[in-house]
């Protein structure tokens, strides 16, 4: 019996950014960023420690719309330009930053690049086939999420709530062949009632913050050392704080050494304009191209930042990781005594953390698993194991609650983003009313309805409030809600009067194709 049990959880996401319409697609990018730096990296990780007699034994979300986006032809042949554009510039960069401070960084980005392509066609174009196999091989454990990252907590009625999860786990089966045992509730945003909804679905377990467990009913006996049960017998895992704060924390957390790479100076800024033009956005702006040579260095200026050195910040990964299993042997040494039972360690990040935030991020990972699995004390689990392995725990009603600022609702509902919610409400109405008066449809208008529910489904999206509340890209958020709510409403109208227009509906089609699975008949 171990010291302890360690669950890390990786929660891999990104919104549905797919835009036909425009040749370059700005917004793209954020996919191809998180391809580069955090998937590939941290997939291949997960390989190499399986060669060396190794399992990762991670729990990782691959969400719905990530799911589709990585699967679609146009986003993989679009990828493909990305990284080729890419490795041009660092095979430049690596000439020309030869006998310079910045040359072993240049190298590294040259090399880096070569890898993703040659591991992107590898795997045929789609990276998802790579995560399937490691599924296979039981290294990692994918689970699903909201269909569209969708906050449960603020919907109207549990048929919105039933076909976020519902679309999901469809969608999970199409891409993995098999059920999924777990969700991560968008944003971690529970609220009571939502149990029964997953356990309708099939799923066994989900994650919530720790207030989440602390505040349930009953109290918890082990707090968030152990699952819970929800009364219909879906388990609940609570987020660790302490974990949690050793990585994320401005101040105290690993991510600000100053040996790691500086995220804010990139050669998108930094280079001589009519030498990076050609590799920019056509509208010519100047924006981060992923070349990235400063170090954090510490509390200076940003132009006062010092040369980016590749080994030597790996290398700190290296420790971090070491240093970081350390603390969780000492954390469990001192809570296996204390609850009179094994502790389990859950440790949720956003995956888009390990490698594009912090660089580093993989290695870091690598590095603490390799460190648990070598000292013996630490046992790295995913939900599943765990859950099998520990079957016996307390029933307890988590309470509200999600991982956004303050815990609760307000990253999601405030002055920059309410209104929102209106349209969404009206929407989720009528979806309900549509699907049970025209759940017989067929043909052009059963279409019309699939399509309905995908409008609704994109429109909901968490990361659309996100977006207003940090202000990063506030138009192109509101701009999808509007674009989604439009289009649901015209689809609504059309169907109710049994004028379905074929030529809208296709262009529709075309602009929106995520779940091509997809059945209305879950609104019902």
């Amino acid at each position: 019996m171990p010291t302890g049990y360690l669950m890390l959880v990786l929660h891999a996401h990104l919104p549905f950014v797919r835009h036909p319409e425009e040749p370059v697609f700005l917004e793209e990018g954020w996919l191809f960023e998180a391809i580069t730096e955090t998937y590939i990296p941290l997939l291949e990780r997960f390989d190499r420690m399986d060669r060396d007699g190794i399992k990762a034994k991670v729990t990782m979300t691959w969400s719905p719309p990530l799911c589709e986006m990585l699967a679609d032809p146009l986003l993989q042949s679009r990828y493909r330009h990305y990284l080729e554009q890419s490795l041009e510039l660092s095979e430049r960069e690596a000439h020309w930053k030869r006998d310079t401070p910045f040359h072993e960084a240049a190298v590294m980005y040259r090399d880096h690049f070569r890898f993703c392509l040659t591991q992107f066609d590898r795997w045929g174009g789609n990276i998802l086939a790579w995560v399937k196999d490691l599924f296979d091989r039981d290294i990692i454990e994918p689970i699903t999420c909201g269909a569209t990252h969708g906050f449960l907590p603020l919907m109207s009625n549990d048929e919105a709530r039933r076909a976020q999860i519902r679309v999901a786990c469809n969608n999970y089966r199409k891409h993995f062949g098999r059920d999924p045992k777990g969700i991560w509730l968008p944003e971690c945003g529970f609220t009571p009632g939502v149990e029964q909804l997953l356990k309708d679905a099939g799923i066994r377990f989900f994650f919530v913050d720790s207030h989440g467990i602390y505040y349930g009913t009953p109290r918890p006996r082990y707090g968030v050392y152990a699952p819970v049960y929800c009364p219909g017998g879906v388990a609940a895992f609570g987020r660790d704080p302490e974990s949690s704060r050793q990585v994320w924390a401005a101040e105290v957390g690993y991510p600000g050494d100053p040996l790691y790479r500086e995220f804010y100076r990139d050669l998108g800024y930094d280079g001589d304009y009519d030498y990076i033009r050609e590799f920019l956005h056509p509208d010519g702006v100047r924006r981060n191209l992923g070349l990235k040579y400063h170090a954090v260095t510490g509390k200076v200026e940003l132009h006062e930042k010092g040369p980016y050195l590749p080994s030597a910040a790996f290398g700190r990964a290296m420790e971090h990781g070491a240093d970081f299993a350390a603390k969780r042997a000492g954390q469990c040494e001192h809570l296996k005594d204390l609850l009179g039972r094994t502790p389990l360690i859950v440790s949720p990040y956003d995956a888009e953390l390990f490698g594009h935030w912090w660089y580093e991020g993989p290695q870091f990972v690598e590095s603490a698993l390799r460190a648990c699995h070598e000292g013996g004390e630490i046992q790295a689990v995913t939900g599943s194991e765990y859950l099998q392995e520990m079957p016996v725990n307390q029933v307890v009603t988590p309470s509200a609650s999600s991982w956004g600022d303050k815990g609760y609702n307000g990253v999601w509902l405030n002055p920059s983003n309410d209104w929102v919610y209106r349209h969404f409400h009206a929407a989720e109405q009528r979806m309900r009313s549509a699907a049970r008066e025209h759940y017989s449809a067929q043909g052009l208008k059963r279409r019309a309805l699939n399509q309905m529910a995908r409008e609704l489904l994109l429109a909901q999206s968490s990361d659309w409030a996100f977006i207003m509340t940090t202000d990063t890209s506030p138009g192109y958020a509101g701009r999808r809600v509007r674009d989604h709510i439009s289009r649901f409403t015209g689809l609504y109208e059309q169907v109710m009067r049994n004028e379905v227009n074929e030529h809208d509906l296709q262009q529709i089609e075309w602009r929106d194709t995520a779940f091509q699975e997809i059945n209305f008949q879950v609104y019902a």
